[in-house]
C-alpha cells in the first residue's frame, strides 16, 4: 500500500476499549514525537473516535475535550433514550463531535480510514471507508444497549467491537507493509482460565439475600458492559492470533476501568509511555519490512 505520496505506508489498528481508548491519543502523541507517519488509520469503537479525529487534524481539540471530563460533567453529555432501543440517544455527544467534525468526508482526508462496524440485522462485518466522518464514528463506538444504533445508507449500524475489536485485518486488506495494532484488554483479564467449580446448595436460602444485595451492587448496566468485554476479549485473542500485528502496543493501563472517562491524563499518559517503551523496535522493524 502507498499513501497519497508514493511512500509505503505504515498502518495503525486501533482497538475498542470505551474510557481506556483514551491511550490511542498518548500512542499518537509518541509517534508524532519520533517522526514515525502514519500512512493509514483502521478503528473500531473509541479506536475510531481517535483515529478519526487524529486524520482529521482535530487531536488536540479531542485531547482537550478528554482532559476535562469530570463526573459531573460525563453526567450532563448522556441523554437518557426514554422508550428507544439503547439507554442513551447520544445526540448531547453527537452535538460536540459535529463542532469539530462537521462536513469531513473520509474520501477527502488526506490518508485513508476506515471505521469498523457491526450491521445488527445480519452480523456483517462494516467497513466503513467513505462518506460522513462523524457518521461513521457513531456508528462505530454504538455499543449496544448503551447507545441507539446508527441508520446509514439502510443498514443499521453498532459497535465494531462485536465483529472485530482489533482491525488488524482491515489494515492487512489494504496491503500495508507494517501494520501496528493497540489492544486495550490485554491487562483486563489476563490469560483468562477454566476453573472447576462445583455447585452447592448447602447454604443458599442464607445467602440468597446477600447475593441479590450484590447482584444490586453490580448494577444491570456495569454487567451488560462487562459481559461484552469479555466476549470482545475472547474475539480480540482469536482474531490476533490467527492474524498477528508486526508490532502489538498493549498499554499498561491498570485499574482504569471502561467507564472512567474522566481518568483521560492518565490514560493518555500510559499510552504514550507503552508508544515510547517500543520504539526502538518499532524502528527496526519499519527499517525491515518498508
Amino acid at each position: 500500500m502507498l499513501n497519497k505520496t508514493g511512500e509505503k505506508a505504515i498502518a495503525l489498528a486501533l482497538g475498542g476499549g470505551a474510557a481506556r481508548g483514551w491511550a490511542h491519543i498518548g500512542v499518537l502523541r509518541a509517534l508524532d514525537e519520533a517522526g514515525i507517519r502514519i500512512g493509514m488509520i483502521a478503528g473500531t469503537s473509541i479506536g475510531a473516535l481517535v483515529g478519526g479525529c487524529y486524520l482529521a487534524g482535530k487531536l488536540d481539540e479531542l485531547e482537550e475535550f478528554a482532559r476535562s471530563l469530570t463526573l459531573r460533567r460525563i453526567v450532563t453529555l448522556l441523554d437518557f433514550a426514554v422508550g428507544g432501543s439503547g439507554l442513551f440517544a447520544g445526540l448531547r455527544l453527537s452535538n460536540r463531535m459535529r463542532q469539530h467534525l462537521e462536513g469531513i468526508d473520509i474520501e477527502n482526508m488526506d490518508r485513508p480510514f476506515i471505521a469498523v462496524a457491526t450491521e445488527i440485522a445480519t452480523g456483517h462485518e462494516i467497513w466503513i471507508h467513505s462518506g460522513s466522518l462523524v457518521t461513521a464514528i457513531q456508528a462505530s463506538y454504538a455499543l449496544p444497549g448503551i447507545f441507539e444504533p446508527v441508520l446509514c445508507n439502510g443498514r443499521t449500524l453498532v459497535d465494531g467491537a462485536l465483529v472485530n475489536p482489533v482491525p488488524v485485518s482491515v489494515c492487512r486488506a489494504q496491503e500495508a507493509p507494517m501494520v501496528i495494532a493497540v489492544n486495550l484488554q490485554q491487562d483486563l483479564y489476563g490469560r483468562s482460565a477454566v476453573i472447576k467449580h462445583t455447585a452447592s446448595e448447602e447454604g443458599q436460602e442464607a445467602d440468597g439475600k446477600n447475593r441479590k444485595q450484590q447482584r444490586s451492587r453490580i448494577g444491570m448496566t456495569k454487567v451488560m458492559v462487562e459481559a461484552y468485554n469479555i466476549i470482545q476479549d475472547r474475539i480480540t485473542r482469536a482474531r490476533l492470533a490467527g492474524d498477528p500485528p508486526d508490532l502489538l502496543l498493549l498499554p499498561k493501563l491498570g485499574d482504569i476501568g471502561l467507564a472512567d472517562f474522566h481518568r483521560a491524563g492518565e490514560a493518555i499518559e500510559l499510552g504514550y509511555l507503552e508508544a515510547k517503551s517500543r520504539m526502538g523496535e518499532l524502528v527496526r522493524l519499519r527499517e525491515v519490512l518498508t
